[in-house]
C-alpha cells in the first residue's frame, strides 16, 4: 500500500425516488453478493442433480433468492437503524443519515423484509428455518443494544464472517440439496467456499471500517481501526485474503479432484494478483481511496461465486 498525494472528498448523494432510496438503504454490494453466492450454489447443486426439471430448479432458485434479498435487507436496515448519527460522519450518502428516509419507514422495510423469509423458510423445513432465524438473529445481535457486538472487533467480524461463510452457504445448499433430491448432502465445492469465504468475510468485516475511523472514534466503537491504526487493520484485513486465495490455489485442486484444477488454481492466483495490485494502489489513510479499494474487494467476493461454480462444471 502505498500514500496517495491528496484525499478526495466524497460527492454529496443525489436526491433519488423510493425505489433508488430503497435500493441504497438494502447496501447494493450486500445485495448482490448474496445474489451471486446463491446462483453460485445453485449451479454447484444443479450440477450434483442433473436430473432436477428445468422448471421446479427456477421456481426454487426464485424463492431463494427473494428469501435471500429479504435478509440481506433487513440485517443491514437494523445497522443503519442503530447507526444514524454515526453515518452522519462516516456514510451521509445512506438514505436515513441523508434525511431521505425516516427511522419509522425503515423500521418497516424491515419487518416486511425479515417477515418475508421466516414466512417462506417455515413452509420448507427446520433446516430453512434454521438458517433464516441464526442469520437474523446474529444481524440483530451485531447492531441492537444491549449486545451489539459491533463495540467489540473480533465478535464483530465473527458475526459477519459466520453469515457469509457457514449459514449462507450451508443453508442454501443444503436447501438445494433436498430440493433436487440430494438427500441435504453437501457438495465438497459447498465446504471449500465456506473454508474460503470464513477468512474473505472476515477481511471485509476489517476492511470496511478503515475509511469509517472518524465516526467510529466519536462514538467509540471500537473496531480494528481504532484499536491498531488504518494502516495496520488494513494489512490484517489483506493478510486475511492471501490466507483465503492461498489456501484455494494450493489446497483447493488436491481437496476438489472433481473441479478442473486449472481454472481453480489459475483464477484464485489471477484474483489475488489483481488483489496485490489494487492493495499497492490504496492508501488506509485516505477514507474516499479506501472506500473505493473496499468495494473492488466486493467484485473479487462476487467473483468467487462465478469462479468456483466455473472450475465445478469444467472438471
Amino acid at each position: 500500500m502505498r500514500t496517495a498525494a491528496a484525499p478526495v472528498s466524497a460527492a454529496p448523494a443525489r436526491r433519488a425516488g423510493p425505489v433508488g432510496v430503497l435500493w441504497r438503504f438494502g447496501r447494493p454490494h450486500t445485495v448482490i453478493g448474496t445474489w451471486l453466492a446463491i446462483a453460485g450454489l445453485f449451479a454447484i447443486a444443479l450440477h450434483a442433480a442433473p436430473g432436477a426439471s428445468a422448471g421446479s430448479a427456477a421456481f426454487q432458485l426464485a424463492c431463494v433468492l427473494i428469501a435471500g434479498t429479504g435478509v440481506n435487507v433487513a440485517i443491514v436496515g437494523v445497522n443503519q437503524i442503530t447507526d444514524v448519527e454515526i453515518d452522519r460522519i462516516n456514510k451521509p450518502h445512506l438514505p436515513i443519515a441523508a434525511g431521505e428516509l425516516s427511522r419509522a419507514g425503515a423500521w418497516r422495510i424491515v419487518a416486511i423484509a425479515a417477515f418475508v423469509p421466516v414466512a417462506m423458510a417455515l413452509t420448507q423445513g427446520w433446516v430453512e428455518t434454521a438458517a433464516v432465524l441464526v442469520a437474523l438473529a446474529i444481524g440483530a445481535a451485531y447492531s441492537l443494544p444491549p449486545v451489539r457486538l459491533k463495540r467489540h472487533p473480533v465478535a464483530a467480524s465473527l458475526c459477519i464472517a459466520g453469515v457469509r461463510s457457514a449459514v449462507v452457504n450451508l443453508g442454501v445448499a443444503v436447501h438445494f440439496s433436498n430440493a433436487f433430491g440430494g438427500g441435504g448432502e453437501v457438495p465438497g465445492a459447498v465446504w471449500a467456499l465456506c473454508l474460503f469465504v470464513l477468512p474473505f468475510s472476515f477481511a471485509i468485516a476489517v476492511l470496511k471500517d478503515v475509511p469509517d475511523g472518524e465516526g467510529d472514534r466519536a462514538f467509540r466503537i471500537a473496531t480494528f481501526t481504532i484499536r491498531l491504526g488504518a494502516r495496520r487493520a488494513a494489512w490484517l484485513g489483506l493478510g486475511a485474503l492471501g490466507l483465503a486465495y492461498a489456501g484455494m490455489a494450493i489446497a483447493g485442486p488436491l481437496a476438489l479432484p472433481e473441479a478442473n484444477a486449472w481454472v481453480l488454481a489459475g483464477g484464485h492466483l489471477a484474483a489475488a494478483g489483481l488483489l496485490a495490485w489494487w492493495a499497492y494502489h490504496a492508501d488506509p489513510d485516505d477514507p474516499s481511496a479506501f472506500t473505493r479499494f473496499y468495494m473492488r474487494v466486493w467484485v473479487l467476493f462476487f467473483l468467487e461465486y462465478l469462479l468456483v461454480p466455473a472450475a465445478v462444471l469444467a472438471g
